[in-house]
């Protein structure tokens, strides 16, 4: 039977948060002063999400596998709602740009203030008059069915796209394909702890870099708080994104139990970086990823953002520029917060804010870009357009 190695740590991440709020009663600041101490609602919104990230392969294996390409038989079904989605998309696009250059009439030709006078007028005499909300939904109809469209195209295809990579980037798969086998001695093991660390610092830094991937790792950012219970805050919608496949290390003859044993690894290691308890640890500072650094990535300090992405060697920033020093107070959380401690809307905020910008783009070049390109676009975009 295999055992998860974070499963099994689970008693000692325990221990270490113990000790960790012990800590900080014997070292006491001034309320609110430091962003370390632990809140009641912050820490169970974190260990609730920790729970949720152990259950979530499970669940989603049981939802995703249905929509995979080769795996499930509904797959060509969603891949063909997408296309057909993505026609009808287009075909409004073509009518809106078309009305909006003046080729088609506006269907409401009567000025907004004389249409609404029009409407109550109706109201009184056919009955009830009409609230102001239920009729900004209907002139809004066919925008808000427009955009549901674009939703739904995107959507689609982006999740069996990121079902079907996942499957066949699989280490199983490419092992199997692999004409290599590093055995299971300690080479191997070195090779694919070494190997899984330098494929998570280009994930991770994807992550921050392109928006569909930090849909998914903002979550690890919500806290405004810096504890040993913000490593337990991880992500559960991992299955639906794109990402550098660990499968590679199998393709190199790393056997696939090595590779999850590395997961393990990297992930219990993670744990301990999470604390403003420790702080610079001299010679390790230049090799390992350490709180002080770790904390820096945390920030959303200006100098501070997407830095130090390393797991646990923090070689892979200095060698690819993308290192910073802890050298100003670290301000925790995201550039802008979501003041909720909901572990739903915690998962899901940023999910929901690609969809509005998707809906409400009038191209499929922003349409993607709201997904693809990096979080701070969309943003910008709506900016420009004085919707932000």
């Amino acid at each position: 039977m295999k055992i998860d190695l974070t499963v099994a740590a689970i008693p000692a991440f325990v221990g270490a948060m113990v000790a960790e709020y012990a800590w900080q009663r014997t070292h006491p600041v001034e309320p609110g002063t430091r962003a370390g101490d632990y809140q009641l609602a912050d820490t169970l919104a974190s260990l609730s999400m920790g729970v949720g990230s152990l259950a979530a392969p499970y669940v989603a294996r049981r939802l995703l596998d249905p929509v995979t390409l080769g795996v499930g038989k509904h797959g060509r079904t969603l891949l063909a709602i997408g296309a057909a989605t993505a026609v009808l998309t287009t075909v409004g696009d073509v009518v809106r740009r078309r009305v909006r250059d003046g080729r088609l009439p506006d269907p409401q030709t009567v000025p907004a203030e004389v249409r609404e006078v029009q409407e109550e007028l109706a109201g009184i005499r056919l009955g009830p008059a009409v609230h102001p909300r239920d009729r900004a939904v209907a002139r809004n109809g066919p925008q808000r069915t427009h955009g549901a469209l674009a939703a739904s195209a995107v959507a689609s295809t982006a999740l069996v796209t990121s079902t079907t990579w996942a499957a066949l980037t699989g280490g199983k798969v490419l092992f199997a394909r692999s004409p290599f086998d590093l055995g299971r001695g300690r080479w191997a093991a070195v090779a694919a702890v070494l190997g899984w660390d330098f494929i998570y610092y280009w994930n991770h830094r994807l992550s921050h870099e392109s928006r569909w991937l930090w849909a998914v790792h903002s979550v690890h950012h919500s806290s405004e708080r810096y504890n040993l219970s913000t490593a337990l805050r991880q992500p559960v919608a991992e299955g639906v994104t794109l990402t550098v496949p660990y499968g590679l290390l199998a393709l190199a003859g790393v056997r696939p139990a090595l590779i999850e044993q590395a997961r393990g690894i990297n992930l219990i290691y993670q744990f301990w970086i999470h604390t403003e308890a420790i702080q610079r640890l001299g010679w390790m500072e230049k090799v390992f990823n350490t709180p002080s650094h770790h904390r820096v990535h945390h920030g959303s300090n200006r100098d501070y953002l997407d830095r130090n992405h390393g797991s646990i060697l923090i070689l892979w920033d200095r060698l690819f520029g993308t290192f910073e020093e802890e050298d100003e107070p670290v301000v925790y959380g995201l550039t802008a917060n979501i003041d909720t401690f909901n572990p739903l809307r915690i998962a899901t905020h940023e999910w929901r804010d690609i969809a509005a910008d998707v809906a409400t783009a009038d191209t499929w070049h922003d349409r993607w870009s709201s997904l693809l390109r990096r979080p701070g676009w969309a943003y910008a975009r709506r900016t420009a357009a004085g919707v932000a």
